[in-house]
């Protein structure tokens, strides 16, 4: 482990009447920095590069980043430390464990810290669309720092040999279900050697996609307090069966579950013409695709949008003063626009600050890499991700639920029923 060492000088000056110069002892703060490890592609190499660029920023203070898993791994491994009354000090978690986070008494709200005009513009800077999963209750009690939307990969080459425009993406259900079937292919028996798409429903992550049809067909999940939850709309029912209809009435995708992990796999090795997943894939995309391929916002139904995603610093409470102010900077200096715009041209995440778009490399990146707007364009009509107190025990239900209809186990309606019931009885005490 590496560790964040910041040492304080204080001189006491002395007037000609006053009392002599008094050096204070410096002062040693150790902290430690939880990274989870979610997203394909050398990470750690990137974190450690910009950790290497805020210890050399700032020679007095030293940096060690604890590689924590998943970030249902960190998010389990932070608490547990929590409890054990010695958590981490600084730590990029979930958005969407801000509820937890609050309710568990471990972290302390970033307003506190926001003392300067410096302070309060940077603070001010980030997109309106990520910190909707940053507020709640008046105060501010993470910053965003790795975030994203879903968005839309396509395989131009392929959409060529299917008699496709390959510079236009599929704009709504409609269009996205006709081209996905001129898009899959099938042998002389019958079995699909090519998938027109490929949405992921395993794993963690399958509620965040489904809020990439409940958004653009105009429903909101959850309030943004956490305690209530709206999955029994008929908005929401009807964007589950078109999800479903995908698979078993127009059989452009794969019945059953499909793992997040290996989605992006498929569409390198053009197992599926069009995928869905995070923003925060496009490095490994860029770098590896061996054919040309476009980005595109979600598929609009009634509207467009896309749930937000990803981690913000969080500021851990059972930490003294100093630790507390020397996690502040490293979470600001961090997101600072030149750091946060190389960031994003190193992962593939949305640069999560107006300034950091301002940049000369970002400016350049985006004249080379065009699809990194789609993301941030896609900001304007995004929502936050779903979140609520209790959360990994409600977002378990709702996964659960809908993975239950990618299998054909429930009907979309009955799921949706069973996970609202569900989640009442969790978020009860919370009213």
């Amino acid at each position: 482990m590496r560790r964040i060492v910041l040492k304080t000088l204080a001189l006491g000056l002395a007037g000609a009447l006053g009392t002599l110069p008094a050096w204070s002892q410096a002062k040693q703060v150790e902290l430690e920095f939880y990274y989870p490890v979610a997203v394909g592609g050398p990470i750690t190499k990137i974190v450690d590069q910009a950790v290497a660029g805020f210890e050399k920023a700032n020679p007095d203070i030293k940096v060690k980043a604890i590689y924590s898993g998943s970030y249902q791994d960190s998010v389990a491994k932070a608490l547990t430390a929590q409890k054990g009354g010695n958590p981490p000090q600084v730590a990029v978690l979930l958005s969407t464990d801000m509820f937890t986070l609050i309710d568990e008494g471990a972290i302390e709200p970033i307003d506190g810290f926001v003392k300067t005009d410096d302070d309060k513009k940077w603070l001010n800077s980030f997109y309106d669309a990520f910190m909707q999963n940053s507020r709640t209750g008046g105060k501010t009690w993470g910053v965003p720092f790795q975030r994203s939307t879903i968005v839309m990969y396509y395989n131009k080459d392929l959409f060529k040999q299917a008699g496709l425009d390959p510079n236009h993406a599929p704009g709504t259900w409609d269009e996205l279900v006709a081209d996905a079937k001129k898009l899959t292919k099938r042998g002389s028996d019958g079995q699909v050697t090519q998938w027109g798409l490929e949405i992921p429903s395993g794993g963690a992550f399958a509620y965040w996609l489904f809020q990439a049809l409940t958004t653009p067909n105009k429903a909101i999940l959850m309030n943004s307090e956490g305690n209530q939850v709206y999955l029994d709309k008929p908005a929401v029912i009807e964007a589950l069966q078109f999800w479903h209809d995908l698979a078993y009435k127009y059989k452009v995708m794969p019945t059953g579950t499909i793992d997040w992990g290996t989605t992006p796999q498929d569409f390198l090795l053009g197992k599926t013409a069009i995928m869905w997943t995070t923003t925060g894939n496009l490095t490994n995309v860029r770098k590896n695709a061996k054919f040309a391929f476009g980005v595109a916002p979600m598929p609009k139904a009634k509207q467009g949008g896309s749930p937000t995603g990803g981690g913000n610093f969080y500021i851990f409470k059972k930490s003294t003063p100093e630790q507390q102010q020397a996690a502040f900077k490293f979470a600001k200096w961090m997101t600072s626009p030149e750091n946060a715009a190389q960031w994003s041209i190193d992962t593939g995440y949305v640069a999560v600050t107006k300034p950091a778009w301002e940049t000369d490399k970002m400016k350049a990146y985006v004249k080379e890499v065009p699809q990194a707007l789609v993301a941030r364009d896609q900001l304007a009509v995004s929502v936050a991700e779903f979140s609520t107190h209790d959360n990994q025990r409600v977002t378990k239900l709702l996964n659960d639920n809908l993975q239950a209809v990618v299998t054909n186990a429930k009907t979309p309606k009955q799921a949706m029923e069973d996970a609202q019931a569900g989640a009442n009885r969790i978020l009860r005490s919370y009213k």
